[in-house]
């Protein structure tokens, strides 16, 4: 089941989202994460309270001595917070990584508030990430930023998809977590058609990372040779059972169980 996944990311000090969340969620499946760092947060539930950002020739570095020795077999991008790092990121994955599967979450805001997305790196974002993406991962905020379009129910979901593959994504996973209802409903739109996929809404605060997890534990999947919508449907049982055994930890929005399962091929809701 191993499959290698290089995660382009920032690190969440509280342990819930980003770079550790992502570990986690990959190692939790089966596979081997691996890590190219893109910023360090001062974080815990209640925010984000300080970022000191990674020189790009840096993050660069990381990606590339990665990719020569190890390799890998999908790779997850999750904050990439200014332009400059975007281009860095872009520019490697066309050079050393350009047949390698890309699972990219358009991180734009954290949980509770807080922009990880620097004014003018939305463009570049849209131009030089989503055009490379195997599968884009936006909740429905992202997604509205990224095409325009409203995104206050299952047909805004759906439009928004479309758009994004007019935009040049492979599939666009578009999550709905922020959409009212008493289902969430997530949406994985391809050139062949749309999958849909619903669950019960989880009553909880404790949702801290559930989009890095869900976006690296899809990226595990793929890694580990299995079909898109198989991942994500793999995934989104992980991330359920995740927020239903959270550990209760801190006073704000708590991190998810990300050790819930040792078996990943048998993922129960």
């Amino acid at each position: 089941m191993k499959g290698r996944v290089l995660i382009v990311a920032g690190s969440d000090s509280g342990g819930g989202a980003g770079i550790q969340a992502d570990i986690k969620a990959v190692t939790a499946l089966g596979g081997f994460a691996m890590t190219a760092i893109t910023a360090l947060t001062a974080q815990n539930t209640q925010g984000v309270h300080g970022v000191f950002a990674v020189d790009t020739d840096f993050v660069a570095q990381q990606m590339r001595v990665v990719l020569d020795d190890l390799g890998a077999d999908a790779i997850k991008t999750g904050m990439l917070h200014s332009v400059e790092v975007i281009e860095t990121v872009a520019r490697e994955l066309v050079e050393h990584a350009p047949d390698i599967p890309l699972v990219a979450d358009p991180v734009m805001v954290a949980k509770g508030g807080a922009r990880l997305l620097d004014t003018g790196a939305h463009d570049a974002l849209a131009a030089l990430i989503l055009p490379r993406a195997t599968v884009l991962t936006p909740n429905a905020p992202e997604a509205e930023a990224l095409t325009g379009i409203a995104v206050a129910d299952e047909a805004g979901q759906q439009r928004a998809g479309e758009r994004l593959l007019e935009m040049g994504a492979s599939a666009a996973l578009v999550k709905g977590g922020h959409v009212p209802g008493n289902e969430v409903v997530d949406l994985l739109v391809t050139p062949d058609g749309t999958v849909r996929f619903a669950g019960a809404r989880i009553d909880s605060t404790h949702t801290h990372g559930t989009g890095c997890t869900l976006a690296s534990s899809v990226a595990a999947g793929i890694a580990q040779g299995m079909a898109l919508a198989d991942a994500v449907e793999r995934a989104r049982r992980y991330v359920r059972a995740a927020i239903l055994s959270a550990p209760g930890y801190g006073h704000g929005h708590g991190p998810l169980d990300h050790g819930v399962t040792v078996d990943p091929g048998r993922l129960e809701s």
